[in-house]
């Protein structure tokens, strides 16, 4: 790589590989910085924008961490544009946070029906509440959306990063006695479930605590969806 090409650097949400196994697809998530004068030059006002980097190439530590990545995470990143193409120059892992998305699930907990009952008696298309475990302790952030009519698919969007899953992670850091994501990574499942007229979202504040691990037991095959 030369001196020459573009450099951007910020921090992204990592989203997988939706359209081709060899891009991973980040959405920034605070507009970033762009030193080198690439594309974005300056403080971005497209925060949450979409950008696929080729993950094919890399050496050595940078190889190993770019494989190592997965739906979910939080990085800071500083990517290279070689004839419009974005590669990684440099990468840290902020948190290890996971995102799973689980389509057409059935048998959904109580805790998502009766909010998505609260919404209807208020005629909203939307309701969250914070759950708390058996000690009466905040365990996780749960949301409910209506299921979107004609052409529009919320569980896509989520998935693509057309709408953005970031703020309703970071939202959690704002909660008192939760620790910061950086500190305490999160478990996010998306649910489409079969039978109902609503989308679940779910950040269990702990990716390893026992709600997440229900949750994956219950909807997945109990490992982490990378």
């Amino acid at each position: 790589m030369t001196g020459s090409d573009p450099t951007t650097e910020g921090r992204y949400r990592v989203l997988g590989r939706p359209r081709d196994p060899a891009e991973l697809l980040l959405v920034t998530v605070d507009g970033g910085t762009d030193p080198g004068g690439g594309p974005d030059a300056g403080e971005s006002d497209a925060a949450f924008e979409p950008v696929y980097v080729d993950t094919t190439g890399y050496e050595g530590d940078l190889a190993a961490t770019v494989d190592g990545l997965h739906a979910g995470m939080l990085v800071d990143a500083t990517l290279v544009w070689r004839d419009g193409t974005p590669r990684f120059r440099e990468l840290d892992v902020v948190a290890d946070t996971a995102f799973e998305f689980h389509d057409g699930v059935t048998g959904i907990f109580e805790a998502a029906k009766n909010a998505w009952m609260v919404a209807e008696a208020d005629n909203e298309g939307m309701n969250a509440r914070v759950t708390r475990n058996t000690d009466g302790e905040p365990n996780g952030a749960l949301y409910v959306f209506a299921k979107q009519s004609g052409a529009r698919d919320l569980f896509e969007e989520f998935r693509t990063g057309v709408t953005p899953l970031s703020p309703l992670v970071t939202r959690v850091d704002e909660a008192e006695s939760v620790p910061p994501e950086a500190d305490q990574p999160r478990a996010t499942f998306v649910l489409r479930p079969a039978d109902e007229p609503f989308l679940v979202v779910y950040v269990a504040f702990r990716r390893d605590g026992v709600l997440a691990e229900t949750m994956r037991t219950t909807y997945g095959d109990g490992s982490i969806v990378g």
